[in-house]
């Protein structure tokens, strides 16, 4: 897994492999945006840490989140240096805290990461290279991309998928509104819906139309509406892969991954 920091590669395993899980595990700083999402991924890593360390373990983790609205002012006025100031001011929070790594359940203010890394006094764990990583380990050649407007219309997934030799598919115009839509007034606020999920599901079946062979669930918030279960795709779950992702690191980059258990 590469962990981003002021461009370094910091690929090498945190420590030796070994079959053995550490004795202290590494300190998981999250970098909060929305509830939800930042919700789920927390909840992933301590629930599925047992898995590494035994009954009721986890690592060490932290979370900290500037309030939501000052964001998506940021990304409304398109202002990505006020988004990579508060995922900055966060960063060090956490630093001080005294988390090893960080990690930013929210996939649309990956667009300010590049931003941030030079002045970051931790590294990253990117959330686009994880699924992308994911997708190509699984043989899938082309994948959808879902998520908020703000998403969809950067940069975020398309160069992380390139680079493991993967094409994709973007919502259209007016898909892109419509999922904005269901995300922001549904998702975010924890008020799934079931039109909503047959908003996500016409989506889905457009993209398997044109030749997908799986969907980036590319807002932490949409595992709470769709998953394998109710998607005529597999999905990649940006969030619960974040959150497994973040769990080897901790545990140690040597250890074997640990079995994907079975979707909520």
């Amino acid at each position: 897994m590469l962990l981003l920091s002021a461009g370094i590669n910091l690929n090498t395993p945190t420590t030796t492999p070994t079959t053995t899980p550490p004795a202290n595990p590494l300190h998981i700083g999250i970098v909060g945006c929305s509830a939800e999402g930042a919700a789920l991924c927390y909840r992933t890593i301590c629930t599925e840490g047992a898995q590494w360390l035994g009954p009721h373990a986890h690592p060490e983790v932290s979370l900290h989140t500037h309030s939501l609205a000052d964001y998506v002012a940021c990304l409304e006025s398109g202002d990505m240096a006020g988004v990579a100031a508060l995922m900055l001011s966060s960063a060090e929070k956490l630093a001080r805290l005294g988390a090893d790594f960080l990690i930013c359940p929210d996939n649309t203010i990956h667009q300010a990461l590049p931003m941030v890394l030079p002045q970051s006094p931790l590294p990253w764990l990117h959330i686009a290279e994880v699924v992308a990583q994911e997708a190509a380990q699984r043989g899938w050649r082309k994948v959808g991309i879902t998520g908020t407007r703000w998403l969809v219309d950067s940069d975020v997934y398309p160069t992380k998928l390139a680079a493991q030799g993967l094409a994709f598919e973007r919502p259209t115009p007016q898909e892109r509104d419509a999922i904005n839509h269901v995300i922001m007034e549904e998702l975010v606020p924890a008020r799934p819906s079931k039109d909503g999920e047959a908003t996500f599901q016409a989506v889905f079946r457009r993209m398997q139309s044109l030749g997908c062979d799986a969907v980036v669930l590319g807002c932490t918030e949409i595992p709470l509406l769709m998953s394998d279960a109710n998607s005529p795709l597999p999905t990649l779950d940006s969030t619960r892969l974040l959150a497994r992702a973040a769990l080897r690191r901790a545990v140690g980059a040597g250890l074997p991954q640990a079995p994907t258990p079975p979707r909520d």
